[in-house]
């Protein structure tokens, strides 16, 4: 039976000072605007759809269905007629969970946006010099781009104004944005009252709805009161034996912390692991492949191919599926994975993808599986080498996992409203 993990191999416990402070009033005004399709291009979809507290901030798909669908988590459908979806979303929602933190430097499965100074303004981001100032935070800066993409919230080109303009560039929608909030009655008032920088409506910009969406989700999903957060501050009888045997795996044979490491449970590294492809995947303008090459897409250095990010763990057990593309339903799967990337791969079957039926689709979902080279490039990819554990170590492996659940997420600042139609 493996032991406790000794003291000198676990993170710290994470505290309230680990997080950036935000001001609750601003967080009202976030949370209003999380649930309202306001920030979408047809008024159809609202960050909500896709960031459900239902599941576990994410949508319960492995790929989401996101502007013209209808409906909510695995329910959701793809739309009919001329607002039906053209495109599945090419990743996997990820949960929100402390995103606040000062110590996250880096987001989005390919890293995308970070904290950087290369244009001037605080991060690297696909805004480049065009990233309106005074973003507060990382997470303010995040929320601004699902704003701008066609399939996610802005509609189809031709759709409306907002999507006309960021076709044009990817700064020109916010301005639209930022206008229909400013001119309604109940944000517009309530901005001025809850931000310093500005005395009238006609003065709020999308700066302050990316910062007030930014204090809502930080401040709504912080979470440090899990079972082994409380093991980390000294409560020994936090976790159950085999939750503890878990933990000894993971920090020792299982090797899983050189990757989910420190505090956040996350290097913020990318990493290679070779997980099923499919979908329409995501890639550079100039490749015309329908696949996902990770990375490499952001850095342009060909060692990144089909590295992602990887994530924090705090919640995971409330965030399945699992993987960049939710390939795996559950986490015994996402961890037989890591251990024989080689050999789950070739076990994988399809109706493993939580993927509603969208049958204009059904041709490009897992095409990519019949390109020999690219599947070959992808098997040949793979960062972590392979490892024997028992059934009895994967269980509590998995055991351990559900430790990392918060004890007290059925009690949010906010809530969803009552009012939120999916």
């Amino acid at each position: 039976m493996a032991g406790a993990a000794a003291a000198q191999d676990l993170p710290r416990p994470l505290t309230d000072d680990d997080f950036i402070p935000f001001d609750m009033e601003q967080a009202a005004i976030g949370h209003q605007l999380f649930y309202d399709p306001i920030l979408s291009g047809n008024h159809n979809i609202a960050c909500a759809h896709c960031h459900h507290p239902d599941f576990g901030t994410s949508d319960g798909l492995s790929l989401g269905i996101g502007e013209g669908g209808q409906g909510l988590g695995p329910d959701r459908t793809p739309g009919t007629g001329a607002d039906k979806i053209r495109k599945r979303i090419p990743r996997n929602s990820p949960g929100l969970w402390n995103l606040g933190a000062k110590e996250l430097h880096t987001v989005f499965h390919d890293g995308r946006l970070s904290i950087s100074d290369v244009y001037g303004n605080g991060f690297n981001s696909p805004a480049q010099e065009w990233l309106p100032e005074g973003l507060n935070s990382l997470l303010a800066a995040q929320a601004l781009f699902p704003m701008t993409s066609q399939f996610e919230m802005a509609g189809n080109v031709a759709e409306n104004e907002v999507t006309g303009a960021v076709h044009d560039r990817i700064d020109k929608g916010w301005p639209i944005l930022a206008k229909r909030v400013r001119t309604d009655p109940r944000y517009g008032p309530a901005m001025v009252a809850a931000f310093d920088e500005i005395e009238t409506t006609e003065e709020v910009s999308i700066t302050q709805i990316a910062n007030a969406l930014a204090a809502f989700m930080a401040i709504e999903w912080q979470s440090t009161d899990s079972p082994f957060d409380q093991y980390l501050a000294g409560d020994s009888t936090a976790l159950t034996p085999q939750q503890k045997n878990g933990m000894a795996l993971f920090f020792g044979k299982a090797d899983c912390a050189s990757c989910h490491s420190g505090p956040l449970l996350s290097d913020q590294g990318f990493h290679a692991l070779g997980l099923p492809p499919f979908g329409p995947g995501k890639t550079r303008p100039y490749d015309p492949y329908a696949r996902d090459v990770g990375r490499v897409g952001e850095s342009d250095r060909t060692e990144d191919a089909y590295r992602f990010r990887t994530p924090m763990l705090r919640n995971v057990a409330k965030t399945a599926p699992y993987g960049h593309n939710g390939a795996f339903p559950d986490l015994e799967g996402i961890i037989r994975h890591h251990l024989n990337p080689g050999e789950s791969l070739a076990a994988w079957t399809p109706d493993m993808a939580a993927l509603p039926k969208v049958p204009w689709l059904r041709s490009i979902d897992f095409i990519v599986w019949h390109d020999r080279l690219e599947m070959d490039r992808q098997r040949r990819k793979v960062d972590v080498a392979p490892l024997d554990l028992t059934d009895e170590q994967i269980a509590s492996l998995v055991a351990f996992m559900h430790s990392l659940t918060g004890t007290t997420l059925d009690a949010p600042v906010f809530g969803a409203p009552d009012d939120f139609e999916p």
